[in-house]
């Protein structure tokens, strides 16, 4: 499979248009098509949906897997040969949004002092981060899924533990003689993705449905919390001294939710790749064991 060929692929996923893709390879969106249709040719089989954006079907998924990792050795393997000035790559990574607001932050301070490197963070659900390096979109993920991907390698970075928390105010107005008013009380929950707060309730047989508030971003998340919109099930390591502080209340000392996490990346002899784990176990050491 022709290397050009593939460049074009990742290029026209990545950018989500031909147009687009031909800006970034610096050629004319023809030559684009020409090489997506060769590629096809190759393999036999159609690997990009034209659509705006465009994206790849599953054997445009497995190509699209190949394509990042040629382009990651490739770097690597002129680097090594002496030619030229070490070539700047993009390192695309899967992370979830809790742990992009907490621990995986320090990651950043290794990063920095990679010039031959840049990262491209997607992100997506602990529970849903490995389909990305399935389809080929990243390289590495952190995901709550221990089984590793196939081609990938799977390492146990340790548990974020959320919390159920509230306002005190929050908390007072739906409290009466029988406790708290699980149904009445209004709950924040991330997306629909996120089964947090319905695990919670289902634990103590809440058969209604509280009114519910969507806040899709952690930091504001703990800030609505904090704010009395509603209860959520929070990150321990975003609370800091709120309960010290009587910012917020714990609403079940008992009832702490852990979700393990993993760092799944592609099994390849890659000196960028080995270097990105280790920065993402080190960082990970603020995790619960």
């Amino acid at each position: 499979m022709n290397f050009e060929h593939l460049r074009a692929l990742a290029a026209v996923i990545d950018e989500g248009t031909f147009e687009a893709a031909a800006d970034r390879l610096h050629i004319s969106p023809s030559a684009v098509s020409q090489r997506i249709k060769a590629l096809e040719k190759s393999a036999g089989q159609v690997v990009v949906r034209r659509a705006v954006p465009c994206t790849a079907t599953d054997a445009g998924s497995a190509l699209l897997r190949l394509a990042r990792q040629v382009q990651l050795l490739e770097a690597e393997a002129r680097e090594a040969l002496g030619s030229g000035s070490s070539a700047v790559t993009a390192t695309p990574v899967a992370v979830n949004a809790d742990s992009l607001a907490t621990w995986f932050l320090a990651v950043f301070e290794d990063a920095a002092g990679w010039a031959d490197t840049t990262l491209d963070l997607h992100v997506e659900d602990q529970d849903h981060s490995s389909r990305l390096l399935r389809q080929g979109d990243v390289l590495g993920a952190v995901t709550s899924d221990p089984a590793p991907v196939n081609g990938c390698r799977a390492v146990r970075l340790g548990a974020m533990r959320y919390v159920p928390a509230a306002a005190p105010g929050l908390r007072e107005r739906f409290t009466g003689a029988a406790g708290v008013d699980w149904e009445a009380m209004p709950v924040l929950h991330f997306n629909t993705k996120d089964d947090l707060q319905r695990g919670f309730l289902a634990s103590r047989n809440v058969s209604g449905s509280p009114p519910m508030h969507t806040v899709p971003s952690s930091e504001a998340f703990v800030a609505a919390v904090r704010a009395g919109l509603g209860w959520g099930m929070v990150p321990e390591l975003q609370v800091g001294s709120d309960f010290d502080d009587g910012r917020l209340v714990l609403l079940d000392a008992r009832a702490h939710h852990d979700v393990v996490l993993y760092w799944q990346s592609w099994t390849l002899q890659s000196e960028r790749l080995d270097r990105l784990t280790e920065a993402v176990r080190r960082a990970s050491r603020r995790l619960r064991s």
